[in-house]
């Protein structure tokens, strides 16, 4: 049965609201709520012979869920060996990162293997798309050209050519005919990205959605948008440098550990399947304040370079700033630095980057930040051969983290020949040679970027009741279990 109702409804965000109000109560803006009258439908028993039926599960059919490979190996990568046919892939990213290129590239490289691929293109005239393609080495005869706005344009031209990827660019200027309001609007982005979603598993059609992003780097409109697809990749990076990183913040085909990595160049985006080298590639050795941590992206180790600067300030609150790096972990470690192992940095400038646009969010890289500030304060270098592993607590202990193995393999392939670890980490490859330290004090002094002649150190009796101090004596750093003395 079919009963009719009247909504007022908002052209910017989408939100109904029983009657009309001058503000909107979802989104705040004023004059924006329309009449609408809705159709809706009451639940009745379903009886009849189409009646949907539970089946086991193991017997759903999968024949149709194996990823199909796009064509560039970093891609499949991070979608986990593919596209699946009828999947939806959102694709957000900065304006001039690269999405444009990216999903030109891909549909050309599906095309050339024998698929039919169709470009929707509402931001860009298909002349400059051509141009494009010509310059990427991605004209090909299996891809289609639609320079549209409108979802009816989009559905017609997928029912004539009937490929087996649609690339939408981007959903944000899409148009639906049958829904109030301007391009890029709540109730827009998310009526278009419903019927890109429906027509995509009506066809068993892979489809690419393009989306912008907005200030503070999440993707613009509705949280429903995200909700509705299958897979959200980011596409990111520093403007200033070639790197791109691509990763997967949602898949439901697999894991969102993978990433991506690509150079941006003249003909488009480079996979780099050995990055290490082009993040080490300008490195300078004998530098105070730079150290080398393995990091790990899904399961690719990646060393990077991070690097740390102290000056004095005269300010009565010294500036404290990071790049790629996060600043609440910077801000623990220089607690831990000045608490455990004496350095006074109350009155200098921190500045904490990592080389070559890359984000450290993992805990691993925090014994190597807290050397590069104690490097540079010191004004020592850290030796070329060493990299650094491990998670600092507020304790000033130093914890393990995953992978140890993986990270130390990919060092030493790289040529480093020690690893400074905490106490308890897995013994490194052949090649590679341990030094390890159960605190951040141990593992500075290790390096010879402290002295703790003259400090103090906390310790426990044999009963293990109460803690006593001992004077660590001899002008040679204390030789901690299991390291050279």
């Amino acid at each position: 049965m079919t009963r009719l109702r009247t909504t007022h409804r908002c052209s910017e965000c989408g939100g109904d609201a029983a009657q009309w109000q001058g503000r909107c109560p979802s989104c705040g803006e004023w004059n924006t709520l329309v009449e609408h009258v809705v159709e809706t439908k009451t639940v009745a028993a379903a009886t009849g012979v189409n009646r949907l039926r539970p089946v086991p599960i193991g017997e759903v059919d999968d024949s149709d869920g194996d990823p199909v490979p796009t064509g560039i190996g970093e891609l499949d990568r991070v979608l986990g060996g593919g596209m699946v046919p009828g999947s939806v892939t959102l694709l957000g990213g900065e304006p001039g990162i690269g999405k444009s290129t990216l999903v030109l590239q891909a549909l050309a490289a599906r095309a050339r293997g024998g698929r039919r691929c169709l470009l929707v293109t509402a931001e860009e005239s298909a002349r400059q798309v051509r141009t494009r393609a010509e310059r990427l080495g991605a004209v090909e005869p299996g891809l289609f050209l639609l320079a549209a706005s409108s979802t009816a344009d989009v559905v017609a031209a997928v029912e004539e050519i009937d490929p087996d990827v649609l690339a939408v660019d981007s959903v944000q200027t899409m148009v639906d005919p049958e829904i109030g309001g301007t391009p890029g609007s709540v109730a827009q982005v998310r009526g278009v990205a419903a019927a890109l979603v429906a027509l995509a598993k009506q066809r068993s059609m892979a489809t690419v959605i393009v989306g912008h992003v907005t200030k503070d780097g999440s993707l613009a409109g509705p949280r429903v948008l995200e909700h509705v697809v299958d897979t959200v990749l980011s596409f990111d990076g520093d403007r200033h440098h070639a790197l791109r990183l691509l990763r997967a913040v949602k898949h439901r085909f697999g894991a969102t550990g993978e990433l991506g990595l690509f150079e941006l160049g003249e003909l488009g985006l480079t996979g780099l399947p050995d990055p290490s080298g082009l993040f080490l590639g300008d490195r300078r050795l004998g530098v105070p304040g730079s150290v080398v941590v393995p990091a790990l992206e899904g399961s690719r180790p990646l060393l990077v370079e991070v690097q740390a600067l102290l000056v004095e300030s005269e300010l009565p609150s010294p500036r404290r700033a990071s790049h790629g790096l996060d600043s609440g972990r910077q801000a623990k470690l220089l607690a831990v630095l000045e608490r455990h192992c004496g350095l006074k940095l109350g009155k200098f400038d921190v500045h904490t980057s990592v080389v070559g646009g890359v984000r450290l969010a993992e805990p691993a890289a925090d014994l190597a930040l807290a050397m590069a500030i104690a490097s540079a304060a010191a004004g020592l270098p850290v030796p070329p051969d060493v990299v650094v592993i491990g998670e600092v607590g507020l304790a000033g202990e130093i914890r393990q983290v995953a992978h140890t193995p993986r990270r130390l393999a990919e060092a030493g392939r790289l040529g480093f020949r020690r690893a400074v670890l905490p106490a308890g980490a897995p013994a490194p490859p052949e090649g590679v040679t341990a030094l390890r330290a159960a605190d951040l004090s141990t593992a500075l002094a290790v390096l010879g970027l402290i002295d703790r002649s003259e400090r103090r150190a906390p310790a426990h009796d044999h009963a293990g009741a109460r803690p006593v101090l001992v004077a660590v004596a001899g002008g040679r750093h204390p030789r901690a279990p299991g390291l050279p003395g």
